[in-house]
């Protein structure tokens, strides 16, 4: 199965419990636990999994970690995340979670200096 990171994202929002609650119905059941036992797997969720030595067939995720909370701190704008996801899909490219979160963080850093918060 491949990664999804739109999926990340909003599995990473409904665990932190976002309200309103993200809308995950195109993602079949299988896919979201795999992406959770990914999650987990990255440090990203806290939580257990259970398999039979093959995908995940359950995961009970508890809570962000702050790996977690960090990523999606920086992924959370709707703007951003569309925009770089848009460009990324135009470009062709396929890119690793850290380089998009290097990305996400960059162009919250380019925001912050463009309304005076941080210096040019």
């Amino acid at each position: 199965m491949k990664r999804d990171m739109e999926l990340v994202r909003l599995l990473l929002m409904e665990v932190e419990g976002e309200d309103p609650k993200p809308d995950l119905s195109e993602f079949s059941q299988d896919k979201q636990v795999y992406h959770l036992a990914l999650l987990i797997e990255a440090g990203l969720v806290d939580g257990t999994m259970t398999s039979d030595g093959g995908i995940p067939d359950s995961v009970n995720a508890r809570r962000l970690t702050w790996s977690g909370h960090e990523f999606l701190d920086a992924a959370r704008n709707d703007t951003n995340w569309q925009k770089i996801s848009k460009k990324i899909r135009g470009e062709g490219l396929t890119i690793g979670f850290e380089l998009l979160k290097t990305v996400l963080v960059e162009t919250a850093k380019d925001q912050l200096k463009t309304h005076g918060i941080l210096p040019a």
